[in-house]
Formats: structure tokens, sequence, C-alpha cells
């Protein structure tokens, strides 16, 4: 029977799920260390290959990973690896980095980087609009001297223009150039130039036609695109982000004999003693020593009743107190929260590397070399058909645009984004990078039973039919007992307002029960085969009064919320679902009729559960295992995907993909679905990405495009692909 044993159980996994990994401990059982670098120049993912594949290579480094959305990897490293070492080296070969405090990190670097983006979006614009003006009197038949004034002054106007907007395009593009290295950004950098300095050697030679309209506004075009995708991954900002919002930066610390002080939540230590005021969040992991109120755990645990805390409550960071001041006393603060810990695994989530991700890795990598080759080749082909090397100039530029792989490389990670938040705002915790993609293909669901689709609390029945007599001798055996029946007794008597009878002598008999002397008799309660007693099928303990016929008290487990309405949900689906516990027959029996499981197995031992769900998955069967006790672990590891209540015991939590974070069990078929629509998105992204190349790379190609209608096209393909991704947030 499990019970929590954290203020976040579901966090108590990380730092065994990253050893198990080998990412919590070097070869010589050194602990590891965790660095965070900002990477404000990386776009695409080719960017991301690189920097992990960079990382990967160099000494002590254990694991790294690139969230594209926050633009920030993660790595695992040596305890004497730097993170200055690392953010150098990256910044030398191309990728301008810079390292994070994880405990400090808040939006302002990527609110920055938004305005940014805006201000140089507004100067193009209003630029373009002007050389437009002018082109306008060209168009309409100025010439000789009245046209190459008209030229100058929009040389004048976009010079400096395209000087200050493209350099967005310029430095990630010469950062990638300079270690003989490409990314999206040089074709369209190469794009620009080509276009502006046709127009100044038009203009210098007295030409009829100058393209700085055309260059003004392919940058205005690249710029407003690359702003939407900012835009949309802004709404679709991660869940990882969401919680590092939730961290208190100072608490109120409690000093004897001195008024409280404000302090920075990184100072303090367990032991020490926090004020938590009505209406703030709670700033650290803790247990309560003073004081009743009720939490909002809504945000972390997707529940949104609030539960009661009074003295020997756990509380956690990030929960919102509510109604009474609290005094808290610190188990784990900043970086060692469980608020802290969780946000690393929605992080690790949201850089998921499955099939998907490798197959858009490839194409981009591919991708880079061959669009450049491609537009040269249009350039000597058109210039040979004829003989015009603007003309060929004007679709190898083309070419350039609208054959940039951003739809590609946004395919998979604005997707991924999108569904870890829905998952974790559902109470769903990801904690293996390919969970939500095994997921969608279950088939066949295996319940626990205990701890899984009951509680694990057992409530005394029917207490009414009990005699005064047996109820207070009871009481007063059980009182000295830790066994959970026992306790579950006292608490249900207590609340009956049943005082405990004279017992004594009490002794408790380990495996059995307990006994004592009451009124010069030995009674007893406990096991039925140490009372003589007929077992009545289901779960109970037993009452002996001087070897008088035990008397039986039994109990029920309650359901855990939503049991009932996922399994309704599940079954719905055409999914297989089956019950397997080591508990009787009769409890079992009964605990499936409730829920409505047919296929259900009693008295199995955990290699039993084990191979039925090896079983389940040799015969074709995507197994989908929810478990909790030390006793499922192995069918958690067999399963083709497994979760665990964040109540379950620490090894079975260590073994799960995902964590049930609240204590319904509603939330289960969502994921489900959110899965499976996931993963229509990333494939409905895919064949938009390989759509638009394979209509608008002919049309670049034959000559049909203008470098400005290419930039129309290409920004449109990656807003499309990042709003489809952002219908998993509405669906």
């Amino acid at each position: 029977m499990a019970a929590p044993i954290s203020a976040c159980p579901a966090c108590d996994a990380a730092p065994l799920a990253e050893a198990q990994a080998g990412k919590g401990y070097n070869g010589n059982g050194m602990e590891a260390k965790r660095i965070v670098l900002s990477l404000p120049q990386i776009y695409c993912a080719a960017c991301i290959a690189g920097v992990e594949r960079g990382l990967a290579n160099q000494d002590g480094v254990r694991a790294a990973r690139v969230n594209l959305t926050l633009k920030r990897a993660v790595v695992d490293v040596d305890p004497d690896v730097e993170a200055r070492d690392l953010a150098d080296y990256l910044t030398g070969v191309g990728f301008e980095a810079y390292e994070l405090d994880p405990g400090q990190l808040t939006a302002t670097a990527t609110d920055k980087h938004g305005k940014d983006l805006l201000m140089r979006l507004g100067v193009s614009g209003f630029a373009m609009m002007n050389v437009m003006l002018l082109s306008v009197a060209v168009w309409s038949g100025a010439a000789d001297a009245t046209r190459d004034l008209f030229h100058w002054i929009s040389a004048a106007i976009a010079i400096p223009t395209v000087g200050f907007s493209s350099q967005v395009f310029f430095k990630s593009a010469w950062s990638a150039l300079r270690v003989r290295r490409l990314n999206m950004d040089v074709p369209i950098s190469l794009a620009i130039l080509l276009a502006l300095g046709m127009s100044i050697y038009e203009t210098m030679h007295s030409g009829e036609h100058a393209y700085f309209d055309a260059a003004l506004s392919l940058t205005f075009f690249l710029l407003a695109g690359r702003y939407l995708d900012y835009r949309t991954r802004a709404v679709a900002r991660s869940a990882a982000e969401e919680l590092a919002a939730l961290e208190v930066p100072r608490a109120l610390r409690a000093v004897d004999g001195q008024a409280d002080e404000q302090v920075p939540v990184s100072e303090l230590e367990p032991g020490h003693i926090v004020r938590v005021v009505p209406g703030s969040r709670v700033p650290v992991d803790g247990i309560v020593t003073g004081g009743e109120s009720e939490l909002d755990r809504s945000l972390l645990t997707g529940e949104s009743l609030p539960v009661a805390a009074s003295p020997d409550s756990i509380v956690s960071a990030g929960e919102v107190n509510l109604t009474g001041p609290l005094t808290v006393r610190v188990t784990a603060a900043g970086r060692d929260s469980s608020l802290h810990r969780m946000a690393d695994l929605v992080a690790i989530a949201e850089t998921a590397r499955n099939r998907y991700t490798s197959l858009a890795d490839k194409a981009a990598a591919v991708y880079a070399p061959v669009v450049h080759l491609l537009s040269f080749a249009a350039f000597l082909f058109w210039f040979w058909y004829s003989g015009d090397w603007r003309m060929s100039m004007n679709i190898a530029v083309a070419t350039l645009i609208i054959t940039c792989p951003c739809a590609l490389g946004l395919a998979v990670p604005a997707v991924t984004t999108a569904a870890s938040g829905r998952l974790f705002k559902q109470g769903m915790l990801l904690k293996s990078a390919t969970a939500m993609e095994r997921l969608a293909e279950v088939d066949h669901v295996v319940f626990d039973k205990t701890g899984t689709l009951t509680e694990g609390k057992p409530a005394l029945d029917a207490l009414s039919r009990h005699k005064d007599r047996d109820l207070q001798v009871a009481l007063a055996l059980a009182e000295g007992s830790s066994h959970p029946l026992a306790q579950s007794l006292t608490q249900a008597a207590r609340a009956a307002g049943v005082q405990p009878a004279e017992v004594t002598q009490v002794t408790e008999v380990p495996g059995k029960g307990i006994e004592g002397q009451w009124d010069g008799k030995t009674v007893r309660l406990g096991r039925a085969e140490w009372l003589g007693a007929n077992a009545v099928g289901q779960t109970a303990t037993y009452l002996s009064i001087s070897g008088a016929k035990p008397i039986a008290f039994t109990f029920t487990d309650a359901l855990r919320p939503g049991v009932e309405a996922a399994i309704t949900a599940l079954k719905a689906k055409g999914m297989g679902v089956t019950l397997i516990s080591g508990d009787v027959p009769a409890a079992v029996a009964d605990i499936a009729g409730r829920v409505g499981i047919e296929d259900w197995k009693a008295d199995t031992l955990p290699e039993d559960k084990a191979e039925y769900v090896a079983r389940l998955g040799k015969s074709g069967r995507k197994v989908l295992m929810v478990g909790d006790g030390l006793n499922d672990t192995a069918a958690l590891a067999a399963a083709h995907v497994s979760i665990s209540p964040a109540s379950a015991l620490e090894a079975a939590r260590v073994v799960s993909d995902i964590v049930l974070l609240g204590k319904s069990m509603e939330p289960l078929s969502g994921a489900i679905d959110m899965s499976k629509s996931a993963t229509r998105r990333i494939k409905e992204n895919f064949a938009i990405a390989a759509g638009y190349n394979a209509i608008a790379i002919p049309i670049a190609l034959m000559g049909f495009a203008t470098p400005l209608a290419a930039a129309l096209a290409m920004s449109t393909s990656s807003v499309t692909v990042s709003l489809n991704a952002l219908r998993l947030k509405k669906g």
C-alpha cells in the first residue's frame, strides 16, 4: 500500500531517473551538475542538431538538450566542467551562448527579443512604403536625370535600413559562415544582399530598373514572418516557463525574538521557519508548523478544489495560500524544491528527441547545401538559356528564399511544446522523451488495484451494526497499532464519538495482530488465521474476546476520483482494459464490478504482472501499465508506456514514463487523445512543409516567383506550421 513520502512525490524520481540514465553520476560515481545556456541566435532544427552534437563531443559533457522555444540548452556535465568554457566553445563555432542561472530565469530576454524584432519590422516597413512611392514615379515614366535622382534617394533610404533591419539575419549567417557552417539565415542574407547589390549596380550605371523596393519588401516580409513565429511561440509558452514563473524569489524568514526578515529564497536552508501570508505563494517545500488555511494547487496538479492545510501538512513551492497565515518549516528551497525539479522534467519533455525529431533534423541538415546548389544551378541555367543576368539573378534569389527549410524546422518543436504544456495543465507530467509518441499508440490498458484504482485508504463499513462494547474494545486495541486497518478503525470510531475501553498489557504480535487484557479477559484484534475465524471474503480485521466467536470488521477501499469516467472513456475508444492485483479474488472482483472491468486477475505476484504485460506486448498489443507499488515496477518497465500516480512509491515513479500529478484518474483518456492529436499535427506539419516545397520550388526554378513573392510564401509556410501546432491549445 503506497503513501506520499514527500511534498512532491513526482519530482523525487528526477535524480534517480537521471542516475539510471547515466546523467546523475559519472563513471567514477561523482555527482554530475546541470548547466543552462542561453542561445539567442538559434532558429532552426539544424541549429539544434549542431549545438547538441558539438556539446556532446566536449570532455565531461554527459548529455545536452536544446529547447528551441526558450532558446536554451540544458547540459549535464561532470563537476569540474565550467559553464563559461561551454559558452565560449559554442560562441567560437558560431552559436552565440551565455550562461544562465536557472534559479533566476525570467521572460525578460524573450520579451526584449520580441520588441527588437518589432522595432526592426517597423523601420523596414516605413522605409519600404517610402521607396515604393518613389518607385511609382519611375514606373510612371520618369527618365534620365529624374529617374537617377529617385534611384539615389531610394538607395539613401534602403542601404541604412537594410543594414539595421536585416541584422537579425546577417549576424546569424555570419556566425555560421565564419566556422564553415550553413544555416537557414545564410540563403536569406545572400538573397537580401544580392537584391540590394543589383540595385546599387543599376543606379551607379544609370540603369532603367533598380530593386530597392524589392530588397526592403524582402526584409519586411521575412521579419514579419519571424515576428509572427515569435508571437505564436509566445502564445504556446512552454509549461516549463510557466512553472518557472511560479517560483517566489523572496520569503519571510521567522527569527526568534526578532521581527520577520525578508530574504532571498536561495539563502533558505532546511530547518528554517518561514511565514506565508494569505494570498501569497508558498516559497519553499516544507511542513506546516502553525496555522490553518486552504491551498490552491491547481497550477501544479490540475485539480481545482482547494485542499486543507494544518500543522504537519506537507506543502510545496508554488502553491497559493488562500485563507489563513501559515508558518512552515523548510525541507527544500530554491533549486532543490519540488517546483524547480518539476520544471526541469517538463523542460526535458519539451525537448523530446522522438523519431519525428530525428527525421526533421536529418532533412534540415541536407537542406542547407542543397538550397545553395539549386540556386546556383538555376542561375547558370537561366543565364545560359536567356543571356539575361538580371533575370537569372532574380530567379536564383527567389530560389534561395523559397527553399529555406523554416517550416520543416518548426514542424516538431512547435507541436511538442504545445502538447507538453497542454498535458501538464491536465495534470500529466511527462518524464520520458518519447512518452507522448508511445502513448498515442496504446490499445490496451492494465491497471493495478490498490493505490491506483483505489485510494489505498480502507474505510470501515457499517459502524452502526457493531455493539458499543465491541467497538470500545476494538478501539482500545487499534490505537496501539500502526497497521493501516487499525488506523482506519481508530479514525472511524473516534469520528463516531466512541471512547476506548480500559485495556491493559497491550502488545502487538508482528504479522498477526494485537492483544491485551480487558476485564480479566484476553482480547485480540488481527488476522483471521490467528483468531481461528472464517474469512468473510473481503478486506477485514477480526476481534476476539476471551476465545468467543471472532467478530469481523470489514473495510472498503474508496475508489480514486474519476476512475469510472476514465474506464468508460477508454472502453468507448475500443481499448482493452484489465485489472491485475495481488489481492484476494473477492476484493478484486468487487472493485472490478464497481468500475466496470470484466477482465480481472487476482492473487498475482510481481513477476506474474510483468509476464502478463510482456505477453500482451508479444501478441502485438501496445500496453499502457498504470501502477503505484513496488510490486508493479517490473510490469511498468515491461509496458509500452507506463503511468504512476504522484502518491506512488518512489521506485514506481522512477520506472514510469508519466506521472499523474493529481488524485483524479479522469485525465488519462484525455492524455491519450492529446498524444494522438499531437502525432497527427506533427504528420500534418510534415505534409505542409513537403507540400509547400513540392509546389514552390518548381515555381521558383521556372522563373514564376519574384524574390518578394518567395519571401511571402516562405513566411506563410512557417506561420502555417506554427498555427497548426497551436490548434492543440484549443482542441
